[in-house]
C-alpha cells in the first residue's frame, strides 16, 4: 500500500506541476531580445491571455518586484527567474494560487466551449464530419490490412529466403531479409496512406476544416504505423526468420502486443484524438486530453511491468548463465534492476511531457526512438561480427600447406580485433545516444578544427593498427614459410629454422611496434622529429659506451648467418662445451653434460666446434701386446663390428667399419685405430657400445689388452737391508708374498 500511495503522491505533484507551468507559458529569456511577435501571437489567443495574466499576478504577489520602470525584457527575465526558483517559499506559494486560478480558468474555458458546440454557436458535431472521419479511418485501415493479406507469401518468401544462410552468414541474410521485409510493410503503410488521402480529397476541398482533421488522423496513421513497422522488424511474430530479436515466438509475441497497444495509443492520441478536440472543443481540451493519455499510458506501462517483472528477469537470467565476464554481469544487473530502470524512465517522460507538452514531448519521442536505432544496430553490428569472425577462420588447404601458421595466427587475432571493434561500437552508441539528449554536441564539436582532428587522427590511427596487425601475420607466415620450405631436408636445418625463426620474429617485432608507435606519436599530434634525432644520439652514444654489447650482437648474426650452431646441437664455444638450449641475439645458452647452464656471450666466442652436423666419428684406439697378433685382432674388431650392427645401435650406423692399421707401437703395446661413422650426436653411445664388444671378443680369443703394471717395493731397514718377503706354495699351485710380521693363509 505504501508504493501505491506513493506513486498516487507523485502522480498528483506532476499534475500540478503541469497545471502550473501551462500549455501556453511564457518564454525562457536569456541574453537574447524577447520576440514581440511571440508575445503578440500569445496575447492574441483567449486561453494564453488569460494564462498570462494569472501568471504576473502570482508574480506582483510574490514580492518579486523590480526596480524602478524595468523595461519589457527586464520583468520578462525577472519572471523566469522566479519561475525557476521553486524552492522559495513565496515562489511556491504564488505557484500555488495560479494552479487554482488555472484550474478555474481552463475548467470554465471548457465549459463554454463544450456548451458552444452542443448549442450549435460552434462548429457542430452534427454536420457529419465525424461520421466522414470514421469512414475514412476505416477505409485507411481496411485497405491497409487487405494490402498486408496480399503481401503475406511474399514474407514467407522472405523468411525461407533467411534461413538459407550458413552459420557464418546467417545474421547478414537475416537482416537482408528484414530490411526488405521492412521496405515492403512501409511501402504498403505508405500506399494505405494515398488511399486515404484520395478518398479525403475526393470528399471535401481545400481549405475545409473536415480535410484539415482527415490530414491529421492520416499523418497520425502514418507515424503510428510507421513505428509499428519497426516494432515488427524487431519481433515478427509470424515469421521466426524475419525476427531481429533473438526471442522465442511466445515472447516476441507478448513483446509485439505489449509495444503495439502502447504506441497505438499514444500516437493516435496525441497526434489525432487531442489536436481534433481542441479543433472541435477548445485549447484546454487539447490539454486535458493529452495529460490523460500520458497518464494512461503510465500506467499501463506500470502494469505491464508488474506483470513481466518475473519472465523478463528469468529470460535475462538464462542469457547471464550462457554468457561471461563483463556480459554475464550486465545480464545480471538488469536482471534485478530492469523495472525500475524502466519505471524511472517512464516517470520521467511523463514529468517533462506534463510539465512542457508543447516541446518535451516531441523531444523525448525523437531522442528516445534515435537511442533505440543506435543501440539496436549497434548490437545486431556485433552480432553479425560475432557471427562472421566469432567462429575459427578455415583457409584453403593450398594455403594451408603453404603458410601452415596462418590459420592459427589468423585465430589468435580475429577474436582479439573482434573485441577492439566491440568497444569501439558500444562507445559510438554511447556518443551517438548522448548526443540524441542533448547531452553532447557533436555536430558542433566537428565543426572545430580540434573535433575534425581527433576524428581524423582516430580514424588514421585505427587504420595503422590494423594495417600493422595484418602485416605482422603476413610477413611472420612468410618467414615461417620460407625456413620451414628450407629445414624440411633434416633435424639440422630444422634447428637452424628454429633458431632463425626466433631471431627473425623479434626484429620483425622491434621493427614493427617503433614503425607504428611512431606513426600513432605523429597521428595524436606529437613532434616525432626530435624524437628521432634523439634516437640516433641515443644510439650513437650507447655504440661508444656499449662497444661490446654491439659486438656480441654483430658477432651473433654473423654466426646465424654462417649456421654454426643451432638450437639442440652440441657444440663447444667460448672454451665451453654443451647442448645448445638458445640462441638469441647476443648470447648463446649451453647445458654441459653435468647439467650446468652457461650463457656464453658471442663476443667470447673466437670458434665453435660443432659435434652434430651430417655425421660423426668414433674413433677408437685399442691396443695389443706385441706377442699378439694383429691379423687376428683386426679380425676380432670386425666380428665385435658385425655384432654392433646386428644391435640397438644398427640404425645409428652409416657407412662400414674402417679399420686403418697400425698407428703406433708404444712402451708396452701395438696400437690399432678403428673409425665407425654414425649420425650426428650418436657416436658417443655407439663407441661405448663397440668398447664393450671389444673387450668381450677380444678376451674370447685370448688377446691380451697391455695394461699398466705395479711394483710393491717393501722398504729396508737401517743397514740397508730388505727385508725378506716369505713366499708360501699354497695348494692351488699359486705363489703368495706374506709380509713379515703376517701370518700366512690357512
Amino acid at each position: 500500500m505504501t508504493f501505491h500511495r506513493t506513486f498516487i503522491l507523485s502522480l498528483t505533484c506532476l499534475l500540478l506541476g503541469w497545471a502550473t507551468a501551462g500549455v501556453a507559458a511564457p518564454p525562457q529569456v536569456g541574453e537574447a531580445p524577447v520576440d514581440y511577435g511571440q508575445l503578440a501571437d500569445l496575447l492574441e489567443n483567449e486561453h494564453s491571455r488569460s494564462v498570462i495574466i494569472e501568471e504576473l499576478r502570482a508574480l506582483g504577489a510574490s514580492g518579486e518586484m523590480a526596480e524602478t520602470n524595468p523595461s519589457v525584457e527586464d520583468r520578462v527575465q525577472n519572471a523566469a527567474r522566479a519561475a525557476e526558483a521553486p524552492d522559495r517559499v513565496r515562489g511556491l506559494a504564488a505557484s500555488s494560487r495560479a494552479f487554482g486560478e488555472r484550474v478555474r480558468t481552463d475548467w470554465s474555458a471548457l465549459q463554454e466551449n463544450l456548451g458552444a458546440l452542443f448549442s450549435g454557436e460552434t462548429r457542430s458535431l452534427g454536420d457529419g464530419a465525424m461520421v466522414r472521419l470514421g469512414l475514412l479511418a476505416l477505409i485507411v485501415y481496411a485497405s491497409f490490412i487487405a494490402l498486408r493479406l496480399l503481401a503475406r507469401p511474399l514474407f514467407g518468401h522472405l523468411d525461407t529466403w533467411a534461413g538459407r544462410g550458413s552459420r557464418r552468414v546467417a545474421q547478414l541474410y537475416t537482416l537482408v531479409a528484414v530490411i526488405l521485409a521492412g521496405i515492403v510493410d512501409l511501402a504498403l503503410v505508405a500506399v494505405s496512406y494515398g488511399v486515404g488521402g484520395t478518398v479525403a480529397s475526393t470528399v471535401t476541398h481545400a481549405g475545409e476544416a473536415p480535410l484539415e482533421s482527415a490530414a491529421l488522423l492520416l499523418n497520425a496513421f502514418f507515424l503510428v504505423e510507421g513505428v509499428k513497422v519497426g516494432l515488427r522488424m524487431l519481433f515478427a511474430t509470424r515469421h521466426d526468420a524475419l525476427r531481429l530479436l533473438p526471442l522465442a515466438a511466445a515472447e516476441a509475441a507478448a513483446g509485439y502486443r505489449f509495444f503495439a497497444v502502447l504506441v497505438t495509443w499514444v500516437g493516435y492520441g496525441t497526434l489525432a484524438a487531442a489536436p481534433l478536440a481542441a479543433d472541435w472543443v477548445g485549447a484546454p481540451a487539447d490539454t486535458w486530453l493529452r495529460a490523460l493519455v500520458l497518464v494512461m499510458a503510465f500506467l499501463y506501462v506500470w502494469v505491464g511491468v508488474l506483470r513481466a517483472r518475473s519472465r523478463v528477469g528469468d529470460l535475462l537470467g538464462r542469457r547471464a548463465d550462457r554468457a561471461a565476464g563483463a556480459r554475464r554481469a550486465l545480464l545480471l544487473g538488469l536482471a534485478w534492476t530492469w523495472p525500475w530502470l524502466v519505471m524511472g524512465y517512464a516517470l520521467a517522460v511523463l514529468s517533462v511531457s506534463l510539465l512542457q507538452p508543447s516541446t518535451a514531448l516531441p523531444f523525448v519521442v525523437v531522442a528516445t526512438l534515435e537511442t533505440l536505432v543506435y543501440i539496436g544496430l549497434a548490437l545486431l553490428l556485433l552480432r553479425v561480427i560475432r557471427q562472421w569472425l566469432g567462429h575459427e577462420v578455415q583457409l584453403s588447404a593450398e594455403l594451408n600447406a603453404r603458410m601452415p601458421q596462418l590459420q592459427e595466427r589468423v585465430n589468435i587475432y580475429l577474436p582479439r580485433g573482434f573485441q577492439v571493434v566491440g568497444l569501439l561500437v558500444l562507445l559510438g552508441a554511447l556518443v551517438l545516444s548522448l548526443d540524441a539528449w542533448r547531452l553532447l554536441d557533436l555536430e558542433a564539436w566537428y565543426a572545430t578544427e580540434a573535433g575534425a582532428q581527433a576524428l581524423s587522427s582516430g580514424i588514421d590511427i585505427l587504420v595503422v593498427l590494423i594495417a600493422a596487425t595484418a602485416l605482422w601475420i603476413v610477413l611472420a607466415s612468410l618467414i615461417e614459410q620460407r625456413l620451414q620450405r628450407h629445414a624440411s631436408g633434416s633435424a639440422e636445418t630444422a634447428a637452424r629454422a628454429e633458431t632463425l625463426l626466433g631471431l627473425f620474429h623479434t626484429a620483425l617485432a622491434i621493427t614493427l611496434v617503433i614503425i607504428t608507435a611512431m606513426i600513432v606519436l605523429s597521428e595524436i599530434g606529437v613532434d616525432i622529429g626530435p624524437l628521432i634525432a634523439g634516437a640516433g644520439v641515443i644510439g650513437l652514444a650507447v655504440g661508444f659506451g656499449a662497444q661490446k654489447l654491439v659486438q656480441d650482437v654483430i658477432t651473433g648474426v654473423f654466426i646465424q648467418l654462417e649456421n654454426a650452431m643451432n638450437t639442440g646441437e652440441f657444440v663447444e664455444a667460448g672454451g665451453l662445451a654443451g647442448t645448445v638450449e638458445r640462441v638469441g641475439i647476443r648470447s648463446v645458452a649451453l647445458r654441459d653434460l653435468q647439467g650446468t647452464y652457461h650463457i656464453v656471450p658471442f663476443s667470447a666466442v673466437d670458434a665453435v666446434s660443432n659435434y652434430t652436423r651430417e655425421f660423426a666419428n668414433h674413433v677408437g684406439e685399442y691396443g695389443i701386446a706385441y706377442r699378439e697378433n694383429i691379423d687376428e685382432a683386426v679380425a676380432q674388431l670386425q666380428a665385435a663390428f658385425e655384432e654392433l650392427q646386428r644391435g640397438e645401435h644398427k640404425d645409428d650406423i652409416l657407412a662400414p667399419l674402417d679399420v686403418a692399421g697400425v698407428t703406433a707401437l708404444a712402451d708396452s703395446s701395438v696400437n690399432i685405430r678403428a673409425v665407425i661413422k654414425t649420425r650426428p650426436g650418436m657416436q658417443w653411445a655407439v663407441g661405448r657400445a663397440y668398447n664393450r664388444l671389444v673387450k668381450m671378443y677380444f678376451d674370447k680369443a685370448g688377446i691380451e689388452i697391455p695394461f699398466p703394471h705395479t711394483t710393491l717395493y717393501f722398504g729396508e731397514d737401517k743397514a740397508g737391508a730388505a727385508p725378506p718377503a716369505n713366499v708360501r706354495i699354497c695348494a692351488d699351485g699359486d705363489a703368495r708374498a706374506v709380509l713379515p710380521g703376517a701370518t700366512p693363509a690357512a
